[in-house]
């Protein structure tokens, strides 16, 4: 009886792993079966290099540099608010809040993490545009700052989260070596307990870099939408995956914007791709 439940245990789990494998591939292979037949319409180079993106013009341009451009300047723009506040948090949750309090801060951090994008979409569209429109006085409170700085609270959580258990891994006899040896808790935490999570804290800001440059309703809702190369921060923008979720319902199948804009997939699949393997790559060889 025994070695029949392990059996059937094994042999779930092994059709688990089996049905996960099947799934991406057989979503690789749609993302290329629909993606490849742009490349007959325009060159691979052209296609990312292109700086016009007028897919349903009368003579349709597909150069993506623009949306390529747009997801980068907003994800970064979003990284310089996120990993301030996600280190910085993750820094006191580890090395200096009571426990009471971390058992306070933490849960409130999972929650952000669980609360719908749209919901943050709407902050942005509601009061956060205006706010921008007011107080700087740009036209449009629409554009790459607001979808940064959403996004940015957005990736707070995820880097906040790995970075504290890295630092939390850390064995506490080496934090008491430091303070025997003269250093106080800021010279330690700087010194002794970063460089020891860096590992950690570095796969923490690449998984936020891969939330946010996947993000798609943050950015359908306020980004913009022009699909333009940003010039300033206060630049309506239209990153990849506003463009292919705002476009797709309205394309016809079969059409070369319809695989147009699976070349765009392509494109941030291979972006995603690296980025999770550079990850993997980063916590297997933690120290």
């Amino acid at each position: 009886m025994k070695n029949l439940q392990e059996w059937i245990f094994k042999s779930v789990v092994h059709v688990a792993a089996l049905s996960a494998i099947v799934i991406l591939l057989g979503i690789i292979i749609v993302l290329f079966y629909n993606g490849m037949p742009i490349f007959q319409e325009v060159s691979l180079g052209d296609f990312i290099t292109g700086r016009n993106w007028y897919p349903t013009h009368y003579e349709p341009e597909f150069g993506i540099l623009p949306l390529i451009a747009a997801s980068f300047f907003v994800t970064f723009l979003s990284l310089l608010i996120s990993i301030p506040l996600g280190l910085g948090s993750a820094i006191y949750l580890s090395e200096i809040a009571a426990p009471r309090v971390r058992e306070i801060i933490k849960p409130i951090l999972e929650l952000i993490a669980g609360i719908p994008s749209v919901v943050f979409g709407l902050f942005g569209l509601a009061f956060l545009g205006p706010l921008l429109t007011n107080w700087l006085g740009i036209p449009v409170g629409l554009n790459a700052t607001n979808a940064a700085i959403v996004l940015g609270i957005l990736v707070v959580p995820t880097i906040s989260s790995v970075s504290e258990d890295a630092l939390s891994a850390i064995p506490g006899s080496l934090r008491e070596a430091s303070l025997a040896l003269g250093a106080n808790r800021w010279e330690t935490t700087w010194k002794v307990v970063l460089p020891a999570a860096k590992r950690g804290v570095v796969g923490s800001i690449i998984l936020g870099f891969g939330r946010a440059v996947g993000e798609t309703m943050v950015v359908i809702m306020i980004a913009g939408g022009a699909a333009q190369i940003p010039s300033s921060i206060f630049d309506p923008v239209r990153p990849m995956t506003s463009s292919i979720a705002t476009e797709m319902a309205e394309t016809p199948i079969g059409t070369p914007h319809f695989h147009a804009l699976f070349g765009i997939a392509i494109v941030l699949f291979v972006i995603t791709f690296f980025l999770n393997i550079i990850t993997e790559l980063v916590f297997r060889n933690r120290d």
